[in-house]
């Protein structure tokens, strides 16, 4: 009880955190005009959304009791969340593919670089393999390394903050030298850390809806927010 007080978020609270940065980001893409304070707070908050739900993938890891089923229904949602991706995004089907693709190859290279009995060489070579596979997905290596950090450092709170912070300065945050002051809203990231500081551990309510509710609300808001293109004009 003592815990759940002190740290008051569970996996589900998160996963509904994440959901909500990440519909009111894409959702401003054509509603909220480009540029403005609006723009950039939205988006600001939209940051959460992919390391929350990288630190729950690598959760997942820790608590699955098949992670094959878990790295195929990964997959299964991968490839249904493709299409719409690209149509909302009006990008041409072989350009990019959505965050849930680098989510599968970070969970994959996790999975294997905890192998036993498999040389470091083969399971470097595998974590580097999984980094060019995502390479076009939304977050890239970017959403591998943050999974591997929290796979790797999972029960050391500091070691998997640190990480996070130098993956995501390194690689999201140190190119805003070259983007311009229209992209401070990147800094986001960094105040997901206070979240992850107030979770519990567990994963509260057990519930379908929740479990299956993000695989399906990912594909299903980016193919309902293309059509609504077409009914609410930019």
């Amino acid at each position: 009880m003592r815990l759940m007080l002190s740290k008051p978020l569970t996996a589900n609270v998160l996963k509904v955190i994440a959901i909500v940065a990440m519909f009111v980001d894409h959702a401003s893409y054509w509603i909220v005009p480009k540029g403005t304070a609006p723009d950039l707070i939205v988006h600001f908050i939209g940051r959460l959304a992919a390391p929350i739900m990288c630190y729950l993938i690598a959760e997942g890891y820790r608590h699955t009791s098949n992670i094959r089923k878990y790295i195929f229904r990964l997959f299964l949602f991968a490839v249904v969340s493709h299409f719409p991706y690209v149509l909302f995004f009006e990008l041409k089907w072989w350009q990019a593919t959505s965050v849930m693709w680098g989510l599968l190859m970070g969970l994959v290279a996790l999975t294997v670089s905890r192998l036993p009995n498999v040389p470091v060489v083969a399971r470097l070579s595998a974590v580097l393999a999984c980094c060019l596979f995502a390479w076009t997905a939304d977050w890239n290596y970017i959403a591998v390394l943050w999974i591997l950090v929290f796979g790797w450092f999972h029960g050391r709170f500091v070691w998997q903050m640190a990480g996070y912070a130098a993956i995501g300065g390194l690689f999201y945050l140190l190119p805003l030298t070259h983007l311009g002051s229209d992209c401070f809203y990147r800094f986001g990231i960094l105040f997901a850390i206070p979240l992850f500081a107030m979770y519990n551990g567990t994963r509260g309510r057990k519930s379908g809806l929740i479990k299956w509710g993000f695989y399906v609300f990912y594909p299903v808001h980016l193919l309902v927010l293309h059509l609504l293109k077409f009914v609410i004009p930019d």
